[in-house]
């Protein structure tokens, strides 16, 4: 049976699409990231968000923008940028179209997280929709929280399982009037150990990236301040300070590098660099926030899911895995923290069934993880 599809351009009809139909429904959204995380279960709907969108408020003088959940993050730039403001993110997908909502449930980041976060941490305040259409709000613009949650927080990474996110409130920050990036070619070992030379410093870096053999390091703030810093910086870890279309190279190479990744992983970033060095293939390594990524064959994804669980980190495909090899690492040890939010929020199971694999019991279809 054909899956009806729905479009809402609105909370109000984004309530009554999850009010008024029965079954299972597969929130999505711009799809930069369909082959993440688990297969999605056919369903009796599929709830399509790229027609959410647009600015429903914005303070620049509080430097904060409320918008629909499936608005770009590319447009929403452009359109700050004309007051010097931005919304500080730069995970790769943004460039291809990704959403707000989209990138919010997918717990997706970029380099700029070692300064700003993620947008865990630059939403202060959503508006969902639950799996009933019961709609709640959160964090900035209301009264108190519904039933005690932080709602915006829970549904960071939470690939449509909780609730639908229709719409957000970011902080922005403003424009750097300057950037530098300051290259050091060298293995992942040396990499991690300049690195730590660097977070020990008082250079303030805002993104501190390994890219298969080039260690990245950026610097933000005013042209004078930048350039001592950046000169500074080269001499401490022995690298160069690279001219502005040779470090768009750079990190035009890192984002292209970490868009064909097989897993991403996260762990304390002390722990990074020996995870993901073990495959040997082309990697990235976010050496200030711990969170990587790696290319490498999916007979070794088991193998690097366990390898990240004996050390307490977490790891997901980005790529669908085939039948037989899990794209979540074992389950976490608040697995019934999550089923019991899960039993509250969606009870009858009808918000994107299989992205968790077996996570929900009987909201899955594959075995528990042995």
């Amino acid at each position: 049976m054909t899956a009806t599809m729905l479009a809402p351009t609105d909370l109000r009809g984004a309530h009554e699409a999850l009010a008024d139909t029965e079954g299972t429904i597969q929130i999505q959204g711009a799809g930069t990231a369909a082959e993440w995380a688990g297969a999605p279960l056919p369903t009796d709907t599929v709830l399509d968000t790229t027609r959410m969108t647009g600015v429903l408020a914005y303070n620049p003088s509080d430097m904060t923008v409320a918008v629909r959940a499936g608005t770009r993050v590319s447009e929403l730039q452009a359109e700050l940028a004309t007051n010097g403001q931005r919304l500080a993110f730069d995970a790769t997908r943004a460039a291809r179209g990704a959403t707000v909502g989209g990138l919010v449930a997918t717990a997706d980041s970029g380099p700029l997280a070692l300064a700003y976060g993620s947008l865990r941490d630059l939403v202060i305040g959503a508006t969902v929709v639950l799996a009933d259409g019961t709609v709640a709000r959160t964090g900035g613009h209301v009264i108190k929280n519904v039933a005690g949650y932080d709602l915006a927080k829970l549904l960071h990474g939470s690939y449509g399982g909780f609730a639908l996110l229709a719409e957000v409130v970011l902080r922005l920050h403003p424009v750097p009037s300057s950037a530098r990036t300051v290259s050091l070619d060298c293995p992942l070992d040396v990499g991690a150990e300049r690195a730590a030379l660097v977070l020990g410093s008082a250079l303030e870096p805002v993104c501190l990236e390994w890219a298969d053999g080039t260690l990245l390091t950026r610097l933000e703030g005013t042209p004078d301040g930048t350039e001592a810093r950046a000169r500074e910086l080269a001499g401490l870890i022995g690298g160069s300070v690279l001219t502005e279309e040779d470090a768009d190279a750079a990190w035009a190479r890192h984002a292209e590098l970490t868009g064909a990744a097989v897993v991403r992983v996260g762990c304390r970033p002390s722990r990074l660099a020996g995870l993901i060095g073990a495959p040997g293939g082309p990697a990235v390594a976010g050496l200030g926030t711990g969170i990587g990524t790696v290319q490498l064959p999916f007979g070794e994804v088991d193998r690097m899911h366990d390898a990240v669980t004996a050390i307490g980190g977490t790891s997901v495909t980005h790529q669908r895995p085939p039948s037989g090899v899990r794209a979540w690492g074992r389950m976490p040890s608040a697995i019934r923290v999550l089923r019991a939010l899960k039993n509250e929020l969606d009870p009858q199971g009808r918000l994107s069934p299989g992205r968790f694999e077996s996570w929900f019991g009987e909201f899955g279809n594959r075995e528990e993880n042995p």
